[in-house]
């Protein structure tokens, strides 16, 4: 070893001894629950005075920092019970910071500054610091399943493409959702979902889907074969509307989509087509994520597929959700039904010449679970024989307004129609329309009044007629 290096290490030596040395560490936190208690723990080791301890909160992506706590050894002003400061008999210090009931607003850098006096100047201050991210999740706050396209007619010729959607808000981290049926999981062919944007007027999530439709004709095997076949004989072929269009399935562009059977018209039915049960129904998943201002996620995820009426009708399909800060799965159910016959209630009981009449659908029969249909059915009012009060065929909604009833509308019937896709009821009701006292009294006073000037008009005609008798 050369003189040189020896007098270098030597003075390293006296320099480490002057100023002393020091060390900062946080202990890293794992990932917590929003409402719980955080207690952020800084180690530091030194053989210095210390000078003080500072932490901050670390936002705006680290150039703003906002300071929660200050420990000054000089004056030690700003201690509380919620910070802890010791030291050690090994010469290593720790100072801490609870956070009580914590919120998404806490999520982000910690920064923990400590500070002590150069031992050989005595005033020179010497700074070290460490940093730790607090990850706050948070459970989804609410589940939901809804019908998208809603509400939509019924079709006993043709099957549609029926989609449910579950809306999950609120978690962070994005939860995982996934379908269930008859409590089974469902498997599902995952597509990617295109844009409303770009897919207006469609059906959600399917990107130019035509119901793939199977149909047992009631004409003989012979015709029900020739109808599966193309007008040269060649079998019908399945059609797929994606970009990959051609690719086989894993290559690059390969898009999964719902298929359409093409069926010629060439046997014409005379009775309604039966849907044949299907083993294995196709189901296609996809999600979209839409984050919010606060950190949070709402994740929306679509199953769709081809509605048989004969299968799905009664069905339970679960929307079931996991995430990291549930200790159990959140979940929310709906019962695919047929309408059932809606019960109208008519206002006022007993209608007379002159009122508004209001005729809503307060429910449906007992049958329909919870009494109520899903998906949310379309209701269309008629009126048997004729057209409605303001000259309309039909009206939609759950309530029909009658405005001023002549007394021509009395045993008048009306029909409301209620369809949703999995099937269609009507309901009929009768409108008794009575006289209306005040109405007839108010005519017969005018009637009365018209009479009484009438009869004076031909006093009065009459006494002209002899004056001018008289004079003549």
């Amino acid at each position: 070893m050369t003189v040189f290096s020896l007098c270098f290490l030597l003075c390293a030596e006296l320099l480490d001894s002057a100023v002393g040395y020091l060390t900062v560490t946080i202990e890293p936190i794992p990932p917590v629950v929003v409402g719980e208690t955080v207690t952020l723990k800084c180690n530091f080791k030194t053989d210095g005075r210390l000078r003080e301890i500072v932490w901050f909160r670390v936002t705006d992506g680290g150039t703003l920092k906002q300071k929660i706590f200050t420990y000054d050894a000089m004056f030690n002003t700003n201690y509380s019970h919620m910070e802890d400061y010791r030291r050690r008999e090994d010469l290593v210090y720790q100072s801490t910071v609870r956070l009580p009931e914590v919120r998404i607003s806490d999520n982000g850098p910690y920064e923990c500054h400590v500070g002590i006096y150069d031992r050989a100047t005595r005033e020179k201050v010497v700074l070290a610091s460490g940093n730790v991210f607090l990850n706050v999740m948070a459970p989804p706050k609410s589940i939901s399943v809804v019908a998208a396209d809603t509400p939509a007619p019924f079709s006993r010729y043709q099957a549609q493409n029926f989609t449910l959607v579950c809306i999950v808000s609120g978690g962070k981290p994005e939860p995982t959702v996934y379908f269930k049926r008859d409590g089974e999981p469902i498997d599902v062919i995952p597509y990617v979902h295109t844009p409303v944007a770009e897919e207006t007027g469609r059906s959600a999530g399917v990107r130019g889907a035509r119901p793939l439709i199977s149909r047992d004709l009631d004409d003989t095997k012979l015709h029900k074969s020739l109808s599966l076949l193309d007008l040269d004989g060649k079998p019908a072929r399945l059609h797929t509307e994606t970009p990959g269009h051609g690719l086989t399935p894993g290559a690059p562009g390969f898009e999964p989509s719902p298929a359409t059977e093409t069926i010629p018209e060439t046997v014409v039915s005379r009775e309604f087509p039966r849907w044949v049960q299907s083993s294995d129904p196709l189901y296609y998943f996809s999600t979209a994520q839409i984050p919010h201002s606060d950190g949070t996620v709402e994740v929306r995820a679509m199953l769709t597929w081809t509605l048989n009426p004969q299968l799905d009708n009664d069905a339970l399909f679960s929307c079931e959700v996991k995430h990291s800060a549930l200790s159990m799965p959140m979940q929310a159910e709906v019962t695919l039904a047929a309408p059932k016959g809606p019960k109208l209630l008519m206002t006022p009981s007993k209608a007379k010449v002159g009122d508004t009449v209001r005729i809503t659908v307060q429910g449906f029969q007992v049958g329909s679970p919870g009494n109520e249909v899903f998906p949310e059915p379309l209701f269309t009012w008629t009126r048997v024989g004729g057209r409605l009060l303001d000259g309309s065929l039909e009206r939609e909604g759950k309530e029909l307004v009658l405005e001023r009833v002549p007394a021509e509308l009395n045993g008048s019937m009306y029909r409301c129609t209620a369809q949703n896709p999995l099937g269609s009821t009507d309901t009929h009701t009768r409108l008794i329309v009575f006289e209306n006292p005040s109405i007839m009294k108010h005519t017969q006073n005018q009637n009365n009044a018209a009479s009484r000037q009438d009869i004076l008009g031909l006093t009065v005609t009459a006494l002209i007629i002899t004056v001018t008798v008289e004079l003549t």
